[in-house]
């Protein structure tokens, strides 16, 4: 793969993380307000007291622990993708510096060939000028 396809795939995937942190966000202040929405009707029976605080506490008790596991499930999810993203970008890396050797490498392969040829000329010019001498 070259660079700009790797920048590419990088660029893609900073746009994917995010999208998501941006959908958390949303699905967030949705929860927040759909249970500040939830009105509660009690009735009132004036045999029994009711305790509200406890009530009140109960619920909020239930939001926090809704939110905590939303939260939870979502931080899961990115760094599942993190990782998984962290791992791709060090497999390219290996990729492009595996490239980079096998280019250095055909690299000195073309120098030595090319040395090659030129001595290989210039025997056969010094042969093609004992060849023209006369004798």
């Amino acid at each position: 793969m070259s660079k700009v396809e790797l920048e590419a795939k990088v660029e893609a995937l900073n746009d994917e993380i995010n999208f998501f942190k941006t959908l958390y966000e949303t699905e967030l202040a949705e929860l927040q307000s759909q249970i500040s929405d939830t009105s509660v009707v009690l009735s009132m029976d004036n045999s029994r007291s009711l305790d509200l605080d406890g009530i009140i506490a109960e619920v909020k008790a239930q939001y926090e622990e809704m939110a905590n596991r939303s939260r939870a499930e979502t931080e899961t999810m990115y760094q599942s993708k993190f990782e998984t993203l962290q791992a791709q970008a060090g497999k390219h890396g290996d990729d492009l510096r595996n490239t980079r050797n096998e280019i250095a490498e055909m690299n000195r392969a073309i120098q030595r060939l090319q040395a090659e040829i030129d001595n290989i000329k210039n025997q056969r010019a010094k042969l093609e000028a004992a060849i023209a001498r006369p004798k």
